[in-house]
């Protein structure tokens, strides 16, 4: 892991008469890790979240951000206690690694292109089931892969459907492998598990593994990690900050290009969004939204989420209490096979412009979040790969309950 946590050191905001040295604003750019003392609330984080920075993680009555020097200080005129644990590098690694493929001892992850490949394979061997496609390009002209797995799979049925997303956020690659471990159960299981083959048969079924490949090669090029969120157009916009339900409404993101959590000059002005959002639309026949449910997979934390993100009310306008109990219900079922923690979005803190208030409130798509492995800090957005196997599968019960749901 490329990231350097450095000593602990407390944070105190310096005191100076004159303007900022070029040395000062060079420190000030640096991106750091910070922690935040005495987040203990939800409205707490939210007024962390608000300052546009990068909310890694919280554990107990402490919030993990990524930021810059100037945001901490803002941390700490509001009250709290704020303490840097390190420093990100950015730069590229030796130059004996390959441009893309992850540093040395993390191989077992796959690169945009041996995903690519993956898919290819799937259809070729299970072509009466699985046919690949694209839901349209990146910023930098990537092919936005999707596979479409049914056991009628040319043809459009009449089934109940479900979205797979994985990778909306550059450096969460392990939920890159989790949709391969979808499309590889469902693919190589159908003929000999009879589970399996009744969901295949039943349903229609689609998995996009890397909605955001741009911010992900990047992330990994020249050998070293690079904490990267974002996708990669101009200063980069946050993908899962651009969706248009409620977009920019409620503090839940930021307008400052430079911020983590940039939402972009429009909702959906990242291309990566606005692909996937017009396939999804597009699933909407004779007036009927033929996707019936998503998980949106991310890390960390190890959380099962649902709508609404932008407000902390359990009800709202587009959500009634029958269905807030349901997200309820089938969240905590989910979480039960996997020993994540169930709550609803805003618990954490307040989001506008996500892909699950998007979904349900635009489409009334039964949408979660899956927050991965690990819950704590550490080994925080890169797991070794040896972990891959085991917290993927973690996960199939879940997407079995999702598809149940989805089924009827």
């Amino acid at each position: 892991m490329a990231v350097a946590i450095a000593a602990v050191a407390a944070f105190t905001i310096p005191v100076a008469a004159s303007p900022a040295t070029a040395d000062q604003q060079a420190e000030d750019a640096q991106v750091q890790i910070y922690e935040v003392i005495g987040t203990g609330t939800s409205q707490q984080r939210t007024q962390i979240s608000r300052l546009g920075v990068d909310v890694l993680g919280t554990s107990g009555t402490t919030t993990t951000f990524l930021g810059r020097r100037s945001d901490a200080a803002k941390a700490r005129s509001l009250g709290f206690r704020v303490e840097q644990r390190g420093d990100i590098d950015r730069t590229p690694g030796p130059a004996t690694q390959a441009a893309d493929e992850f540093p040395a001892g993390d191989e077992g992850y796959h690169t945009y292109a041996e995903v690519t490949t993956e898919l290819r394979n799937a259809q070729s061997n299970y072509g009466s089931i699985a046919r690949l496609s694209s839901v349209g390009n990146s910023y930098e002209g990537r092919a936005l892969n999707m596979l479409k797995i049914s056991d009628n799979v040319a043809m459009d049925e009449n089934e109940p459907e479900v979205l797979f997303t994985c990778n909306q956020h550059a450096r969460e690659h392990l939920t890159t492998e989790m949709c391969l471990r979808i499309v590889n159960r469902f693919t190589q299981g159908y003929a000999s598990d009879p589970a399996i083959k009744r969901f295949v048969d039943s349903a229609e079924i689609y998995v996009i593994p890397n909605v955001n490949p741009d911010g992900s090669e990047y992330d990994i090029s020249g050998g070293r990690y690079k904490m990267w969120r974002k996708n990669r157009q101009g200063s980069g916009t946050d993908p899962n900050r651009n969706w248009a339900y409620k977009w920019g409404c409620c503090g839940g993101s930021s307008g400052s290009p430079t911020s983590e959590t940039y939402r972009g000059t429009a909702a959906f002005s990242a291309p990566e969004t606005r692909a996937v959002s017009t396939f999804v639309n597009s699933r909407k026949i004779g007036g009927v939204q033929q996707i019936k449910a998503n998980i949106d997979f991310h890390t960390y934390s190890e959380l099962v989420l649902w709508p609404f993100g932008y407000t902390y009310d359990a009800t709202a306008p587009g959500m009634t209490q029958a269905e807030a109990q349901r997200f309820r219900t089938l969240g905590r079922q989910m979480a039960a096979t996997n020993n994540y923690t169930p709550e609803q979005s805003s618990d954490l803190y307040i989001t506008d412009g996500d892909i699950n208030d998007w979904m349900w409130g635009t489409h009334k798509i039964l949408s979660f979040t899956f927050e991965m492995y690990p819950r704590g800090s550490s080994p925080g957005f890169y797991p070794p790969d040896e972990v891959i196997v085991r917290e993927t599968t973690r996960n199939d019960k879940a997407v079995d309950i999702l598809l149940n749901a989805a089924i009827g």
